[in-house]
């Protein structure tokens, strides 16, 4: 089952990992922070034993995207951000997993101070991206 696991976040100023220019991560001591990444680098390397995880991207600044739409009948293009919110999808990891709950343990282990991560499906040939 492939499942992507999206990171949004609001770094000020933009940078990668998102967490070093969060507030929340900021504000933890640095020992924890050290202890943070190292646990996310271990589960990454674990992921990729495991063959778990597919790949994955950091994403540039918001501000440096272009946003298209169709409009009167033809596409049109904007400067980003791409939406209003105080959040933007800072990367995205793909994973390969035997089970739902599997993919919701990965997912957890994501998640860091100032962050929010979604977990959704990937959609199969003729699938639905349900279960």
């Amino acid at each position: 089952m492939k499942y992507v696991i999206l990171i949004h976040s609001n770094p000020n100023p933009w940078g990668h990992p998102t967490g070093d220019y969060v507030a929340e991560h900021q504000a933890l001591p640095q020992e924890q922070r050290d202890r943070m990444n190292a646990d996310f680098e271990a589960l990454l390397t674990q992921l990729q034993e495991r063959g778990e995880l597919l790949g994955g991207e950091a994403l540039g600044d918001p501000a440096t995207s272009k946003l298209y739409r169709w409009q009167a009948g033809e596409p049109t293009s904007s400067d980003g951000p791409y939406a209003e919110s105080k959040e933007h999808l800072a990367g995205f990891f793909l994973i390969d997993v035997e089970s739902a709950e599997r993919a919701e343990q990965i997912a957890a282990r994501f998640a860091g101070p100032g962050e929010t991560v979604e977990l959704r499906p990937a959609m199969w040939p003729g699938g639905d991206g349900s279960e």
